[in-house]
């Protein structure tokens, strides 16, 4: 089996929010009890806001502790995960590099978005842009951030999430996602750190403290994607290279894993004589992975839709939505279920 994969970023400030099912998996893999102990940081409650102007904006939190879980999430150092997992590939004896045109039983292709062995395949990506930017950096506060994620909703779609976190300052530090029309976040990407501060600062008020600036600023282009096809004769696609999801949800590294993981368990559960590129072996996976790929792509998109509205009709409704989910602990807990991966 040969696999492709997209190579890591210089000077990656981005942190990845990861599931329960996804920890499993690295800790299996034993990556996970490898990394540095500040490169990770639970996440023990979730606040999130609505966009309500003139009227109390909606509310909407969940807690590990009322559900009875250790955590909600583990937020990790992005850059600090890709160097565990390259130098597990070095040493695993398993793992061998190969030429790119090797004759392999089965190539699992996890390029990303712009995958060009998937092009080459004449598979279609059905990409849908949305206008929209995520901007990622590193702040730290002047308040202790107490495992608690923050998430603000804001008029025309705008998201803007803060990660608890302890890089550069330990219990006093986030991982920003802060996702906006192109034009605004080309604007805050440029701004002089004062300014920027200041625009944050409007939007989460005295929650979190003072923030400051501890990074540079990154930015890429958000889209909703997924490839008419994951399998073949001979070939698999996994993570960003089969589907792209909107990261208001932080589950798109989760899919991904998810991906890796049901594709280990199809090849494992096959028949002996039964090959690794079989079609029909592959269709397994396909056929397993189609559901929550679909439905968090549908969910994430639904959602940024709702808030990118900006019928004032639209607004009270989506801010009083929040308030009355907020109330509803079964369907709460389901929630939280599902994006844990249970």
């Amino acid at each position: 089996m040969a696999g492709r994969s997209e190579p890591a970023r210089a000077g990656d400030v981005r942190t990845y929010a990861l599931n329960a099912a996804s920890v499993a998996l690295l800790t299996e893999l034993k990556i996970w009890d490898a990394l540095p102990p500040d490169a990770i940081s639970p996440v023990y409650d979730m606040v999130v806001w609505g966009d309500g102007l003139g009227e109390p904006a909606g509310r909407l939190s969940f807690s590990a502790w009322q559900q009875g879980l250790r955590e909600l999430a583990v937020i990790v150092d992005a850059a600090a995960l890709d160097a565990q997992l390259a130098m597990a590939l070095r040493f695993s004896p398993h793992v061998h590099d190969v030429p790119d045109d090797c004759d392999a039983a089965l190539t699992a292709l996890c390029e990303g978005r712009e995958s060009k062995a998937r092009a080459a395949l004449g598979v279609e990506f059905k990409l849908r842009p949305y206008g929209h930017h995520a901007l990622a950096a590193r702040l730290t506060t002047d308040r202790p951030h107490q495992g608690v994620a923050r998430q603000w909703f804001r008029a025309g779609g705008e998201v803007l999430a803060l990660l608890p976190f302890e890089r550069p300052e330990a219990g006093a530090s986030y991982g920003l996602v802060w996702s906006c029309e192109a034009v605004r976040a080309q604007a805050l990407q440029q701004m002089e750190p004062e300014a920027f501060e200041h625009e944050l600062q409007t939007i989460a008020s005295t929650a979190v403290g003072t923030l400051k600036l501890a990074s540079e600023r990154s930015s890429w282009p958000l889209a909703l994607a997924r490839a008419d096809a994951v399998s073949g004769p001979g070939w698999v696609l996994l993570g960003d290279a089969a589907h792209i999801v909107h990261p208001l949800a932080g589950q798109g590294l989760n899919l991904g894993l998810g991906d890796v993981s049901a594709l280990a368990g199809v090849l494992a559960a096959r028949e002996s004589w039964r090959p690794l590129g079989d079609e029909r072996l592959l269709r397994r996976y396909a056929r397993e992975r189609l559901a929550p790929t679909l439905a968090m792509g549908e969910l994430t998109d639904a959602l940024q839709r709702l808030f990118a509205h900006s019928s004032p009709v639209a607004q009270s409704l989506r801010n009083r939505g929040l308030d009355a989910l907020n109330q509803l602990t079964p369907v709460k807990r389901w929630l939280t279920q599902r994006a844990l991966g249970l």
